[in-house]
């Protein structure tokens, strides 16, 4: 095996001391005076050799280690997903790396991803968890390091939080398939405390209330594919009535749409049908569902503005700040307005659409 070269290899092979070759690699050469012809030789022979500096050695001296860990419940979800990709550029930008890793819904590993990332001396936190991990955050952000909290309000907890505005976007929604003409909309959504669902789902009632409507509301149990198409199937047989369908997250639409399928494939084309979330998916299949879209890199760039200024700036007054962020409406043909019936003239004694 090669032997890795070190600062001290370098001095060595340079005739300098390893102070002098320490501060050329890190950046501090015209600040500790030393000469051009110096600096040159030194990066010259790191490019040579592939020096790289060992970043938790780094870490140790400097007691920053340009390390953010994220902690979500399922890196796998879309939105998880996307908003990590725009938080890796970002990060990239600033001379951050990102350690990325999912929690589940298990509080030891939780805590034991912290342990790992403390270990790692990681500079700061961006975390979204599952209902039930609110003592483990709590205990996170009582340690000092600077965290970001996204997706999810956690009461009781004071942070920096960056949301999308839920309950503004579902209302919207409603509001839309009320004006297309579906009077029988029903929210599909979990039986959960998350904040955001509960928004999402307040939302959604107002809308119903403000077009004296009555509120068609399906909570479940989420717990996998298999139970929850056959719950979603079983609502809608027992509620023939719904013209409309909301569902409360994209995991909840994967499984509407396997309930809505029809033995040719396709899907039913009597049942107007909304997702939260947006996904590539949802575009390309037909019909193509009309989908509330959270807006994944202005929540990432928020997320990042107020993480690095908590890491760049020294303030002693505990100050904190919440983003709400509008989601859009992306109009498709699963939500298009609904044709009025037609009666045959004989069958009327006025217009013959009804």
């Amino acid at each position: 095996m090669t032997k890795k070269i070190s600062i001290k290899d370098i001095a060595q092979r340079l005739n300098l001391s390893t102070t002098t070759v320490s501060f050329v690699i890190n950046g501090k050469a015209k600040e500790k005076f030393i000469s051009k012809e110096v600096t040159a030789k030194i990066l010259d022979l790191v490019a040579e050799v592939g020096f790289r500096p060992n970043s938790f050695a780094k870490g140790l001296r400097t007691g920053k280690s340009n390390t953010i860990g994220f902690l979500v419940d399922h890196i796998s979800d879309p939105l998880f997903s996307g908003i990590a990709h725009f938080l890796e550029e970002i990060a990239a930008q600033h001379g951050y790396k990102i350690l990325f890793s999912s929690t589940g819904k298990e509080r030891n590993k939780f805590a034991e991803l912290v342990d790992v990332f403390t270990e790692r001396r990681v500079d700061g936190y961006i975390v979204a968890t599952a209902v039930g991990m609110e003592d483990e955050v709590k205990k996170l952000v009582d340690s000092g390091i600077p965290v970001v909290l996204f997706d999810r309000y956690l009461p009781g907890i004071p942070a920096d939080y960056v949301l999308v505005d839920n309950f503004a976007s579902t209302y919207k929604a409603t509001q839309h398939l009320f004006e297309n003409g579906y009077h029988n909309c029903a929210f599909i959504t979990t039986d959960t405390a998350e904040q955001q669902m509960t928004d999402r789902l307040e939302g959604y009632r107002m809308a119903v209330a403000d077009h004296n409507g009555e509120e068609q509301i399906f909570k479940m149990k989420y717990q996998g594919t298999g139970s929850t198409v056959n719950a979603i199937t079983s609502f809608l047989h027992a509620n023939s009535h719904i013209d409309a369908i909301i569902f409360a997250a994209n995991y909840l639409t994967m499984e509407g749409l396997r309930a809505l399928k029809i033995p040719n494939g396709k899907l039913r084309d009597d049942l107007a049908m909304v997702s939260f979330d947006d996904f590539e998916l949802l575009e390309f299949i037909s019909p193509a569902i009309t989908a509330i879209q959270q807006p994944m890199e202005k929540i990432a760039q928020h997320i990042m503005k107020l993480l690095l200024a908590k890491l760049t700036q020294k303030n002693d007054q505990e100050m904190f700040s919440t983003v709400n962020i509008p989601c859009m409406l992306n109009i498709r043909a699963s939500s298009k307005a609904k044709v009025p019936a037609f009666r045959h003239p004989e069958f009327s004694s006025g217009s013959s659409i009804k």
